[in-house]
């Protein structure tokens, strides 16, 4: 360790998305500043892990799908169609290094420097990185970000191999084409992973122990998403709870209770989805004398500070929805807090997507949440097969619901099942930033013919005008 540590304004601890956007953030308000990764890449569970690779595994399974099923409506004419799945395994891999060089190409651009290794803050906000080679540096910083993310939930009769037994992090490693992928949770990247190797053709079980699938979302958007993933071919068994399971060489078995019967699945792989928590990796929040929640999150104010002065936290170690761009944001209040700026954080107007196709996207309240309230509302709802931009595609599944104030129209809620929900859902978020009312989209001229013309007339169907349905 260095005799005296290297100063700094502002020390990231955590590489992903919240740690290094918050630490670009720092270095462009003109603070110095480091950031700690001990991975051999920059971009966090995120880039490496989580959200880039996953989306590659599903753009390609979509396009071998689309070549499979569907170019012959079209016109297209495709002789025998054979994966190579080492060939979708490189691409992954390729789309996961652009995304890593490009983070540390921003860092180099923007003057932060990155120590690589294993970060511990200890008291008097110094910070301790251990290289991989055993040497130890040490940082004295005027304000730390903590950013060390989340890890995936285990279950203890389930522990994780990574090969057979799976996290996120092993099931976009496969190796083949699953026989029978065993899928327990029907959340986000359940049903995303499980989506991808069904199309690739595995056979796939969900099993899920809440009523439905996508615990929490609307309705509506529950009842068409289990109806068409179920149509697409995902086996899903919501209200079973799972009991135990093994690992037996090249088998895994899971013991399921559905209440009126017990039955043992056996499958050759097994994704065990069932949440993720905080990861409090170097940080002792205890002798720190860092208030932590239920579940062991870092507790912050509306700046993303913690209890400890001049310690901020961001991402999911604070805990909430554990969502990218959440985490960006976040980071970027931080920043500016600790650069002297009014900033602070609100996540009333989050966004959330599920990449399954056809996409799912919301945000603001669910209709029981409202209802749930006391508060009068009014919903309005238009079908994509009444699209003619979605049916030139053939992709008419699913919805565009509102969810708005009966006396206002301020627009609550939004949520969609359908086609680049994931886009569309963006000009929403603006909306309802300016506490737009239905009126205000129903009213806006939308292009024609485009996906977006589904929003409007939703919204039109809030008001009691919609038109082409």
């Amino acid at each position: 360790m260095t005799a005296t540590p290297q100063p700094a304004d502002v020390i990231v601890i955590g590489g992903g998305p919240g740690g290094y956007v918050a630490a670009i953030r720092a270095a462009q308000l003109g603070l110095s500043t480091i950031c700690v990764e001990m991975d051999r890449t920059l971009g966090g569970t995120c880039v490496n892990v989580g959200c880039i690779p996953s989306k590659a595994l599903l753009q390609s399974s979509e396009h071998f799908e689309f070549t499979r099923l569907h170019a012959a409506e079209h016109g297209i004419i495709v002789g025998d169609v054979k994966l190579d799945l080492a060939r979708v395994m490189q691409r992954k891999r390729d789309v996961v290094g652009a995304n890593t060089k490009g983070v540390e190409f921003l860092f180099k651009k923007n003057n932060v420097v990155w120590a690589r290794g294993a970060g511990r803050l200890v008291a008097g906000n110094i910070v301790e990185v251990t290289a991989a080679d055993g040497t130890m540096t040490a940082y004295a910083a005027r304000d730390v970000i903590v950013a060390t993310g989340s890890v995936a939930s285990a279950l203890p009769f389930l522990p994780f191999d990574e090969e057979r037994v799976l996290s996120n992090i092993g099931a976009l490693e496969i190796p083949e084409v699953p026989k029978h992928l065993i899928v327990i949770g029907g959340g986000v990247i359940g049903l995303e992973l499980g989506s991808v190797w069904r199309r690739l053709g595995a056979k796939v079980t969900v099993v899920e122990f809440m009523p439905t699938i996508l615990p929490g979302c609307d309705a509506d958007v529950v009842k068409e998403a289990d109806r068409v993933l179920r149509k697409q071919g995902l086996a899903i068994h919501t209200g079973t709870k799972v009991t135990g399971g093994r690992r037996d060489g090249a088998r895994v078995f899971v013991d399921v209770d559905q209440g009126a019967s017990k039955l043992t699945l056996d499958g050759d792989y097994v994704l065990v989805s069932i949440g993720r928590k905080p990861a409090l990796h170097g940080i002792d929040a205890a002798v720190l004398g860092m208030s932590t929640g239920a579940r062991g999150e870092i507790l912050v104010d509306a700046q993303m500070r913690t209890s400890v002065p001049h310690v901020y936290a961001i991402g999911d170690v604070v805990g909430g929805k554990l969502l990218a761009h959440k985490a960006e944001e976040e980071g970027v209040v931080a920043s500016e807090v600790i650069a002297g700026r009014p900033a602070a954080m609100h996540h009333h107007n989050m966004p959330s997507v599920v990449y399954t196709w056809p996409e799912i996207a919301t945000c603001g309240l669910a209709e029981h949440e409202v209802k749930g309230s006391g508060r009068a509302y009014k919903t309005g709802k238009f079908p994509f097969s009444a699209n003619g931009r979605a049916r030139t595609m053939g992709d008419t599944s699913g919805f565009v619901k509102f969810v708005c104030d009966a006396t206002t129209n301020e627009i609550l809620g939004c949520h969609i099942v359908g086609p680049n929900a994931s886009e569309l859902i963006a000009s929403i978020v603006v909306a309802m930033e300016f506490r737009a009312s239905a009126n205000d989209v129903g009213e806006t001229v939308h292009a024609h013919p485009t996906l977006s013309e589904a929003v409007k007339e939703a919204a039109l169907a809030a008001l009691g005008r919609v038109i082409h349905t």
